[in-house]
């Protein structure tokens, strides 16, 4: 019954985009970037200032999203993916609304 309170060692929690036992450096890669630019698109349009970043990395980010998307091999890769591309939707959109992709 101890088994039941806490895992053994071989079956630890990991975090890993490779759900599938085979490695996949490029979409890993892809649906990373695609994350880290939503986040950063996401988080610009708090400063109206900054309008041009969330354009730019918004629609940049999106892109790459998409074509993540296409590409991607696992669930994992595939949630980075779709978290990434509504926040450089959001980014993009406010973005644009502030002010347009050309600083002011």
């Amino acid at each position: 019954m101890p088994h039941v309170l806490q895992p053994s060692e071989r079956e630890r929690f990991r975090l890993t985009l490779n759900t599938d036992g085979r490695p996949h450096p490029v979409e890993n890669v892809l649906s990373v970037v695609t994350i880290t630019l939503g986040v950063i698109a996401f988080i610009s349009t708090f400063w109206l200032v900054a309008h041009a970043i969330s354009a730019w990395v918004g629609t940049l980010g999106f892109g790459i999203g998409l074509y993540s998307q296409y590409v991607s091999a696992t669930t994992p890769q595939r949630s980075l993916n779709i978290i990434g591309l509504v926040g450089s939707f959001v980014g993009a959109a406010l973005g644009i609304a502030h002010g347009g992709f050309m600083p002011n």
